[in-house]
């Protein structure tokens, strides 16, 4: 089964609070936000249009001079290069503060330091969190010039999140140190791969952790409506000693810690390219038996202390340049049919994206709070001892 998740479907709910965002603030949000001449604020601002067009959200957002981002690792989805790309583009200073966080982190952030300069202007939120988000009122409303491309439920109609990119769950592995990598979940629970089978977080806050426990729950019998096959999957690698608790990442790809990580595609086909200078031969495959994809949102802090440069920020991202680096960075762009139509799609790096069959199906927003629930309830019972 094929299973692609719109940000309609997701989860509802703040999920657990992560120490790493224990910094102190730097101080009072500064009170004089964007303006132009004749009295219009960025900070209500629900389009460049509404700012009086996109040349006076560029000037304003350079006279903020900063952006304040939070949880975007440089090398996952290529957002190195999209930072780049904005601050040569406009001069803007971006701070990523800890860019290993989780979707919940950045929630936490907003609510923390609401009306200090060191809340974060603009979020990348993954599995439950955009919604939920917008139902806390964290949210402010604005639509990019593409969002009339953007398709129907991949948006919120008032424009508080939409998708920005999105891809499948997929099994990376070291072929120099497993002699014959996994290729689909049921291969996972194979006695040679004691010790080796990781995920990147706990899917009780991270949307790539979830997904695999979904993806692997499909793999099992299990459906929309039912995620507990996959906990017993897990429990399952668990209890034989293929499942390790450390969470994958680079680091730990190349330490040889975690040789086979369950992540998105993107980022495993990200390391693919990372590692051949390393002597790594990291190789990617999407399970058959568990085809699982879901679509990160942007949104901008309602009370972003630099509220031009949050909005251009999201004008850069969803400009035809911003979606061809997500592309290159093999994620699937939410503006990628659009831009196909258009002539504008990087067709090169289109060709690269790992392979995929099927028709992609939808849950409910329903089954995805369910869903949650069962794994707020589980998964700390599943895999622990």
């Amino acid at each position: 089964m094929t299973v692609f998740l719109p940000r309609t479907a997701v989860l509802t709910g703040g999920l657990a609070v992560a120490a790493a965002l224990a910094l102190s603030a730097c101080g009072a949000a500064p009170d004089d936000k964007a303006t132009t001449a004749d009295g219009k604020s960025a900070a209500t601002a629900t389009s460049a249009a509404d700012f009086g067009g996109l040349d006076a959200l560029v000037k304003a957002a350079k006279k903020e001079g900063t952006l304040h981002a939070i949880a975007l690792p440089r090398d996952w989805a290529n957002y190195g290069a999209l930072i780049d790309g904005f601050k040569k583009k406009y001069g803007i200073k971006i701070e990523v503060e800890n860019p290993d966080g989780a979707s919940q982190d950045e929630i936490n952030a907003v609510t923390s330091r609401k009306g200090q300069d060191r809340a974060p202007d603009v979020l990348d939120l993954g599995s439950s969190f955009a919604l939920s988000a917008a139902q806390q009122g964290l949210l402010a409303p604005y639509k990019v010039a593409g969002f009339g491309d953007i398709s129907e439920g991949q948006k919120d109609t008032d424009g508080r999140w939409y998708n920005d990119y999105g891809g499948y769950i997929s099994i990376g592995c070291d072929a120099k140190r497993v002699k014959v990598c996994p290729t689909t979940f049921k291969d996972l629970l194979k006695p040679q791969y004691k010790g080796q089978v990781a995920l990147n977080g706990n899917p009780t806050k991270s949307g790539s952790a979830f997904g695999g426990v979904y993806a692997a729950s499909l793999a099992n019998g299990g459906s929309f409506d039912d995620i507990q096959p996959g906990l017993d999957f897990f429990a399952k690698l668990k209890k034989n000693g293929n499942y390790t608790p450390v969470e994958s990442t680079p680091a730990t790809v190349e330490k040889g810690e975690t040789p086979i990580s369950i992540d998105w595609d993107y980022l495993n086909a990200g390391y693919a390219d990372e590692f051949k200078s390393k002597g790594v031969d990291w190789t990617v495959s999407i399970p058959s038996d568990g085809q699982y994809a879901m679509f990160y949102s942007q949104a901008i802090n309602k009370d972003a202390p630099h509220p031009a440069a949050a909005r251009l920020w999201q004008e850069y991202l969803y400009s035809t340049e911003g979606q061809n680096l997500w592309l290159k960075g093999y994620a699937r762009p939410a503006l990628m049919t659009a831009m196909e139509k258009a002539g504008t799609l990087d067709k090169t790096a289109a060709a690269k994206l790992p392979k995929v069959e099927g028709t992609p199906s939808f849950p409910t927003e329903d089954q995805q709070a369910k869903a949650k629930t069962v794994l707020a309830q589980g998964w700390g019972k599943a895999v622990s001892g």
